[in-house]
């Protein structure tokens, strides 16, 4: 049992297949959103850190991207920030979709030899029945001799006090890393840069998601009114693309925008005007250079 006086902390990283959830449940944990959602796998590119702060403890999340077989620069660099992460917390989370858990099984391999405690955090139990649940835990449990399971259900928030708990018991006392009020460590031009990106992954299809990138190149706020200018670019790959994000007589990339002007507006806690650009940048996923300045942590070689 936890001593009133001890102060516990560390970090926790969350990894899993595309699309299971990661950043669903960290925004739970959060009560706001750190890392953008979306149905389309491979959305988050970067290792986010979110930092839940109580009383007793102090936990650091980092919700890394979705593991998957690299095709160019930007997969190796997401595969490069999962397995950097996996040497350097204190608690692992395997997290799987309970809907379609044989995705995950292929991914024990790269949990062998790590001495961090690995828990199975098991998403979606609200869409199974009870009994499908104890055979994926059954199964899973034959597979790696995790230290406990936890069934979730991110989108809604059942059970999640619960992991929390069982988190906190692998932790040991340490000191407070951040400040009671820090609830991430990423800059706010990222975060802005991400929400854009995020609403952009909600309106377009297929491939032109994963071929687009956000710079935010300018906030601003105005001397005479309470206004942040902010002036973003989305890069895409090709012309045709270009086309298609700006949309018929330009109705596509004002959804686009105003859905993000919302949500930066809660972010800053201020009214924003926000300017898009659409700019082309043909293979810019293969360009270490252009990566680095979309603010990807890539080792220049």
């Amino acid at each position: 049992m936890q001593n009133k006086n001890e102060f516990k902390s560390g970090f926790i990283t969350i990894i899993g297949r595309p699309n299971v959830g990661k950043s669903t449940l960290i925004n739970c944990i959060m009560g706001e959103k750190i890392s953008i959602i979306s149905n389309k796998p491979q959305t988050t590119r970067n290792k986010i850190t979110a930092v839940h702060t109580t009383e007793n403890s102090q936990m650091i999340f980092i919700d890394t991207p979705g593991i998957h077989k690299p095709k160019n620069k930007l997969g190796e660099y997401m595969m490069q920030a999962v397995n950097s992460t996996l040497n350097e917390v204190d608690v692992v989370l395997l997290l799987i979709d309970a809907s379609d858990f044989k995705e995950s099984e292929d991914l024990i391999p790269s949990l062998e030899g790590l001495t961090s405690p690995v828990i199975l955090v098991i998403n979606k139990v609200d869409t199974i029945k009870k009994e499908e649940l104890l055979s994926i835990i059954f199964k899973y449990k034959e597979l790696y001799p995790f230290k406990e399971v936890v069934p979730v259900a991110a989108i809604n928030g059942k059970n999640v006090d619960s992991l929390l708990e069982v988190i906190s018991n692998y932790l040991e006392e340490g000191p407070k890393y951040f400040p009671d009020d820090m609830i991430t460590d990423q800059p706010e031009r990222q975060l802005m840069s991400e929400i854009i990106r995020e609403k952009a992954l909600k309106f377009l299809d297929k491939e032109i998601p994963h071929g687009i990138a956000v710079g935010i190149e300018q906030i601003k706020k105005r001397e005479d009114k309470d206004i942040i200018d902010v002036s973003a670019i989305i890069y895409c790959e090709k012309k045709s693309h270009k086309a298609i994000i700006i949309g018929k007589e330009g109705q596509m990339l004002k959804r686009i925008g105003t859905l993000a002007r919302q949500d930066i507006e809660r972010l800053l806690g201020s009214k924003i005007y926000l300017e898009i650009w659409i700019k082309v940048k043909a293979n810019w996923r293969e360009s270490e250079f252009l990566l680095k300045n979309f603010g990807y942590d890539i080792k220049m070689k």
